[in-house]
């Protein structure tokens, strides 16, 4: 079952909660959710790896991808 199916309907102008449809997806279990996160947020960092030390400097004029956040996404 897709996570559109789990989620309440709503009038398409309210703002997705995205605790709540990460929850829904894994129909309420909490420590499911956190298992899939953690996993998700394992994987991108990996590919985020393989981007960094594949791109050129000179693709994204000197920026860098980084595994980090910071306070303004920069």
């Amino acid at each position: 079952m897709s996570a559109a199916h789990r989620q309440p309907a709503r009038d398409g102008n309210e703002p997705v909660d995205e605790v709540v449809a990460a929850l829904a997806w894994h129909d309420g279990d909490m420590l499911a959710t956190i298992r899939t996160l953690l996993e998700d947020c394992k994987h991108l960092r990996g590919q985020l790896a393989l981007v960094e030390a594949t791109m050129s400097i000179g693709f994204a004029r000197g920026w860098r991808p980084s595994a980090d956040r910071t306070e303004h996404g920069q």
